[in-house]
């Protein structure tokens, strides 16, 4: 039966190098919520002014969006971001883990060793999914800059 979602493309290890290296500089892994009472979805982001670059990520990636940010004053360039959800990210995530360098690299090891295991497709949580996946959730959110290791090293 084919998947509904539309898949990730096959990254070269050249281009997963280099949109690792975008997230690490300009983007984020993080878990967030669509709305108040959601389960917290993964997404990894690259925000920049650059149209061409964020195009390149959407060509190669094959899935995702970019959205633009308003801009407040003339002297402000336009924003976008580039956006990946749920198990489109976590594919994606597959790819470019290896080539992470910053705290990031804790946040991805934490996602695709517990992501899919603490989150049904159908969303129905048990109470004991529910609550491993709260502590689950605490443990990525604390993993931030400032609870980093200077230099950490791939485990991919």
């Amino acid at each position: 039966m084919p998947s509904r979602y539309r898949q990730t493309a096959t990254l070269s290890p050249t281009d997963a190098a280099y949109i690792a290296g975008l997230v690490d500089g300009e983007g984020t892994i993080s878990l967030t919520r669509r709305h108040r009472d959601d389960e917290r979805q993964l997404v990894i982001s690259i925000s920049n002014t650059e149209s061409p670059l964020l195009d390149f990520v959407l060509k190669a990636v094959g899935a995702g969006k970019i959205t633009r940010k308003r801009t407040y004053s003339n002297n402000h360039s336009p924003g976008l971001t580039y956006a990946i959800n749920n198990r489109q990210a976590l594919d994606l995530l597959r790819q470019i883990a290896p080539y992470l360098r910053t705290y990031k690299v804790q946040r991805a090891k934490l996602v695709l060793d517990h992501y899919l295991e603490l989150t049904p497709r159908n969303g129905k949580y048990s109470s004991e999914i529910r609550e491993a996946r709260k502590q689950w959730v605490e443990q990525f959110l604390a993993l931030a800059p400032r609870h980093a290791v200077k230099s950490p090293e791939s485990s991919y």
